[in-house]
């Protein structure tokens, strides 16, 4: 049986640089597919081209409007192959032809070179410490155990924190690899809920995420949790930055990735 994640994601290869897909009730969120399965969709357009070289580096997401139910295609082309690196183009194009999401990916050859890793993981309690978080407000919440160790969504009548630090892993398990964690990027919740402390409507309208994993690396990783680490700088008419970080239990920076937040909290 296959995980609901890899049918939330299943191309079907059309030719001439296009695939054909649908979207998933597993991973739908109050209007439209979760963020982290468009993500991971356009990726896996890229990933899977027979033209691919390189993996993955750098993923761009522009979120341009809500993913209708139903089919959808993706067309992927590669702009540009170096001799280290290859640029991708992509683009998904509901059924009426509207374009709910466009993208741009960076593959990269990663050679064996110096490496230097100042960056140094959270402290959090052990994951099997915390408690799930009981979501229950959006369907593909329920396909993560999310367990926060601060910062977690809360009703109060102060500002809170932008800062969390959590938990993560599918559910069911699933082993890591790039389409997943081109979702995991995008599993934080909008900084101006925790801030605000209750829910404002709010969405992402870019996402890009910078890989620091090899395919290596996230084998290591396996279906094991993964530290995620979510903050804000700036809320401000009507959007609000958000960076995050995805880290292995025992250490390893897997990506960090950066959003712009659109929300409606009228004064």
């Amino acid at each position: 049986m296959s995980h609901p994640f890899d049918d939330s994601i299943a191309l079907e290869w059309l030719g001439e640089d296009r695939w054909q897909g649908a979207t998933s009730e597993a991973y739908w969120n109050m209007v439209g597919p979760f963020g982290g399965t468009i993500a991971a969709l356009l990726l896996r357009a890229a990933l899977d081209h027979p033209a691919r070289e390189g993996q993955p580096v750098a993923l761009t997401v522009n979120f341009c409007a809500t993913l209708a139910k139903g089919a959808f295609t993706i067309a992927a082309r590669p702009a540009r192959t170096n001799r280290s690196t290859q640029h991708w183009t992509m683009e998904l194009v509901q059924a009426d032809g509207t374009i709910a999401a466009t993208g741009t990916a960076l593959f990269g050859a990663r050679p064996e070179t110096f490496a230097h890793r100042p960056a140094t993981p959270p402290i959090a309690p052990p994951f099997e410490t915390l408690s799930r978080f009981a979501g229950g407000f959006s369907g593909w919440v329920e396909r993560f155990d999310m367990r926060f160790a601060e910062g977690g969504p809360e009703t109060a009548e102060v500002p809170g924190p932008a800062r969390s630090l959590l938990w993560i892993v599918n559910d069911p398990p699933r082993p890591l690899d790039f389409p997943g964690l081109a979702a995991l990027c995008d599993i934080f919740f909008g900084r101006i809920i925790h801030v605000r402390r209750r829910m404002v409507p709010f969405g992402t309208i870019t996402m890009t995420a910078y890989f620091h994993a090899t395919d290596d690396d996230l084998a290591a990783a396996g279906a094991a949790p993964v530290l995620g680490l979510a903050d804000a700088r700036i809320f401000d008419r009507g959007f609000h930055d958000q960076s995050a970080e995805l880290w292995t239990a025992d250490g390893r920076l897997l990506a960090t990735s950066h959003q712009l937040v659109y929300y409606r909290d009228p004064q």
